[in-house]
């Protein structure tokens, strides 16, 4: 028999939520589209989770006896819309399982209850039966203690019951050989089919934008522990965020990034309470394999990325063998990382800081929060926000701090690599722990790139090259210019210029790609090409009027005059505040001014500034080579020389 409506005015699944009085069906807060009659097959398959509803039943609920339908035809029609909208398929539901001739089961997973058994697992329950319709009570218990016999009912009554009895068996046995025929027939979607995967955005539906780094946060960590628990690839953080907020098909996404799966949700924070729901796609099929809604506190959210990682990775039969084991993390630390993460990601590198020293104070064994603090300062000394006198020594301590505390992290053995490299220039120590970080992670796309470029500074180009290789293949968004830059740093500065150029091809709006070109450009001396783009990327970046003034500049001055616009432009800013003398010195090396170049550079080697180490893989300085005081800095930095 159908069920009563249950006393909830609202059912909840996966992305979607029912409104049972406003009568709407909602899929991440935004109403579908959904007509009268799939709304009410909706209805009835949730009054009756993981229960066969017969297409009678269906019949008796939805299209009265007296209005005169097309039964089979309605009905399926009905289907197809309400799978439209759930974006459900037959082959493979999620939601609502199809039974050929006998009827539908919805399966999901209804507002947090278990999930009911799916057919995706090739096995099938059908409804029991505890007795036959009108069959008799069972014998009562006398006084006495022995059992009342009823009387025989009559012949007539008992060939009622018989034929009742056969009917009802024989519908037992259809629905059973049906159920185990399309078990059998019906094409499913194997989880072995997904080995790589990309984790979309989380939607923010707090309906507080404040909150926009919280759901980014929960993003970035869901899509760190898949890499840690599963053997999935997994597409960084930074390939996937530029698909925020948009609307796109998911197979079209899945192409451009490379995987057959996806992961796709939302999370909402209110007052103490977190609600997360996430579901995964077979990309090319646009098909779902999995669904899952969480409801936390404030305070048990952190272990939710790690569960549902696990979660997945066991789906798609996928799960590392050994799991590592989970640290306690204070929850107001952890608060205050993701907002340092999520600050540091948009370029707040200051406000960051200060996120990731509260992360620390409060919780000081918390070692993402150390991580985050070395690369606050890896970045300010890499800007010129921070003078290198001043950050080297907490640069290493905290980087330091996070391996000790965590040696499984491979982005803190990152973070030590570039300490090391850049506050000690120990080239040793750096090349050992940026190789850790990969040993850790061989697909950990940063530990490669940043290594690319440390080989680089070895001399040592094909393995450099080919490192950075490696780091498109598995991040080809995050630094779509790395492997232009790359070999501009080796000198190669035709391979450079092609490989940026066609890398703008698809991306012509590319500030960064139009940048790097520029100095692939400078790196074979062709300063007009290399002018006319720059001017391309700081229009691009959104600053006219420095573009203006740069070609200004050019057209009285020629290059030359660009030049000593740069250095008029820095001096202002080096009067607020620190500047490397390695930028200056570039300028003036730029100009062939060979006292000015050499007596900045040896400030910066007094500074000890972070991009000295990069010094022979600048053109600009080539004819500095046979200069004893620039060979001094060379080696005084302990590099290789490279003249």
């Amino acid at each position: 028999m159908l069920g009563a409506h249950s006393s909830p005015q609202s059912r909840r699944f996966g992305l979607f939520e029912v409104d049972l009085v406003a009568r709407e069906v909602r899929k991440k807060g935004v109403r579908l589209k959904l007509q009268q009659q799939p709304f009410e097959l909706l209805v009835v398959l949730l009054e009756n989770p993981g229960q066969v509803v017969s297409r009678e039943e269906l019949r008796q609920k939805l299209w009265p006896t007296d209005v005169y339908v097309d039964f089979d035809r309605s009905l399926t029609k009905a289907m197809v819309k309400l799978r439209e909208a759930l974006g459900d398929s037959s082959d493979s539901p999620l939601y609502v399982e199809t039974l050929p001739r006998v009827g539908y089961r919805f399966i999901g997973m209804l507002n947090g209850a278990a999930e009911a058994p799916s057919s995706a697992t090739g096995s099938f329950r059908p409804p029991e039966y505890s007795s036959a319709p009108d069959s008799p009570a069972p014998p009562a218990e006398s006084s006495a203690g022995s059992a009342t016999i009823p009387a025989a009912p009559p012949a007539r009554t008992w060939r009622k019951h018989s034929r009742l009895l056969v009917l009802t068996a024989a519908a037992f046995l259809l629905i059973a050989a049906a159920s185990a025929v399309w078990a059998v027939r019906r094409p499913r979607v194997s989880s072995q089919s997904v080995h790589s995967l990309a984790v979309l955005p989380l939607d923010n539906l707090s309906g507080d934008p404040a909150q926009d780094y919280f759901a980014d946060g929960m993003t970035d960590e869901l899509t760190t522990m898949l890499a840690k628990y599963s053997t999935l690839n997994v597409i960084s953080r930074t390939s996937v965020m530029q698909y925020k907020g948009a609307h796109r098909p998911l197979p079209e996404i899945a192409r451009e990034l490379g995987v057959d799966g996806i992961l796709e949700g939302s999370v909402s924070r209110s007052g103490d309470n977190v609600h997360m729901t996430i579901q995964l796609i077979n990309a090319p099929t646009n098909s779902h394999l999995w669904a899952e809604s969480y409801d936390r506190n404030t305070h048990d959210s952190v272990s939710l990325p790690s569960q549902a990682a696990q979660s997945i990775a066991k789906r798609l039969n996928a799960a590392v063998l050994h799991p590592p084991n989970t640290r306690y993390v204070d929850p107001e630390a952890h608060d205050a990382y993701l907002r340092g993460r999520y600050l540091w990601y948009k370029g707040g590198n200051e406000e960051a800081g200060r996120y990731f020293r509260k992360a620390t104070d409060l919780q000081p064994d918390y070692a993402l929060g150390w991580t985050g603090l070395a690369d606050y300062y890896g970045q300010g000394i890499n800007s010129g926000e921070i003078e290198p006198r001043d950050a080297r020594a907490p640069f290493k301590s905290a980087a330091l701090r996070a391996v000790q505390l965590d040696d499984s992290l491979p982005g803190a053995h990152l973070s030590l690599g570039a300490a090391y490299l850049v506050a000690d220039w120990d080239l040793d120590r750096a090349q050992q722990e940026l190789r850790r970080s990969i040993e850790l992670d061989p697909k950990f796309a940063p530990g490669h790139h940043f290594y690319s470029k440390v080989l680089a500074v070895l001399n040592q180009p094909q393995q450099a090259v080919a490192e950075q290789k490696l780091a498109m293949e598995l991040d080809p968004f995050a630094r779509p210019y790395g492997m232009g830059h790359l070999y501009t740093m080796v000198r190669q500065c035709d391979a450079a210029i092609q490989d940026l150029q066609q890398r703008l091809q698809s991306a012509p709006d590319s500030a960064d790609l139009h940048w790097f070109l520029g100095e692939a450009y400078r790196c074979k001396h062709m300063n007009k090409e290399a002018v006319q783009v720059w001017l391309k990327a700081v229009t691009l970046w959104g600053w006219p009027e420095a573009a203006a003034k740069m070609r200004q500049a050019y057209e009285h001055g020629g290059y030359p005059g660009l030049m000593r616009w740069r250095i008029n432009d820095l001096k202002k800013k080096t009067a607020k505040s620190y500047t490397s003398p390695w930028q200056l010195a570039t300028f003036y090396a730029e100009l062939g001014e060979r006292e000015e170049a050499i007596r900045l550079l040896q400030q910066a080697y007094q500074d000890h500034s972070g991009e000295l180490p990069w010094l022979q893989t600048d053109t600009a300085f080539d004819f500095l080579h046979a200069d004893d005081r620039y060979r001094a800095i060379v080696k005084g930095i302990g590099l290789p020389p490279a003249y």
